[in-house]
């Protein structure tokens, strides 16, 4: 499914006229690893999955947009089985239409916050003005443990690029949020996670844990 459309979580028909947020998912493809990713576990009925057969074009996308009940629809969030700033060319452009055409629904991503490895740039500046909110998973409070729960591809590196992505999307992002998931991350943890969202002037989210 590439574009669906939920209220906490239940998924809904597309003559629901309750407002909920609309979900777009761009690829299954991700640098990251993490085992308790829904990716790796959720049981998800046909018609409901996020999983993609292939992954949309862009005006693939713009057609469901257009067919969906935007008049209902209280953020649109590019997320999915995979990480959205693979497609990047495709993510902005799409986030540019969706100002165009709804300029008044925030978007947001939900993002490992890699792009700047697996592009070879920064990539944080090309959101300026079609994005309201970043979603970043922190997953952990050092490199060792982030490298132990993620398996990135990019190795120890890849803490301290998603924490520099993080704080240079707050120059072009109305909202930056980091992630943690409750039952992967310790108390102790979870503390040393916030103090370190402290330290950079960041919004810490702890996440429920989700078994399926």
């Amino acid at each position: 499914m590439i574009v669906y459309m939920t209220e906490k979580g239940k998924y809904f028909p597309p003559n629901a006229e309750k407002p909920r947020g609309l979900y777009i998912n761009l690829t299954n493809r991700c640098n990251n690893d993490c085992p308790f990713c829904l990716r790796q576990k959720k049981i998800m009925t046909a018609e409901n999955s996020l999983w993609l057969e292939s992954e949309p074009t862009v005006d693939e996308v713009k057609k469901e947009l257009n067919a969906a009940p935007l008049d209902i629809v209280k953020e649109i969030v590019f997320c999915g089985f995979g990480e959205p700033t693979i497609r990047l060319d495709a993510l902005l452009e799409l986030l540019r239409y969706i100002k165009k055409i709804r300029p008044q629904i925030p978007t947001r991503l939900n993002t490992n916050g890699l792009g700047n490895l697996e592009h070879g740039r920064n990539i944080e500046q090309d959101f300026e003005n079609i994005l309201d909110t970043a979603s970043i998973s922190l997953n952990a409070a050092n490199a060792e443990r982030y490298l132990q729960i993620t398996r990135s591809k990019f190795g120890l590196q890849a803490y301290d690029a998603m924490l520099t992505f993080a704080e240079n999307m707050k120059k072009f992002v109305p909202h930056v949020v980091l992630t943690i998931v409750d039952k992967v991350t310790p108390p102790a943890e979870i503390e040393l996670c916030q103090k370190i969202c402290n330290e950079r002037g960041l919004t810490l989210r702890v996440r429920p844990y989700e078994d399926n």
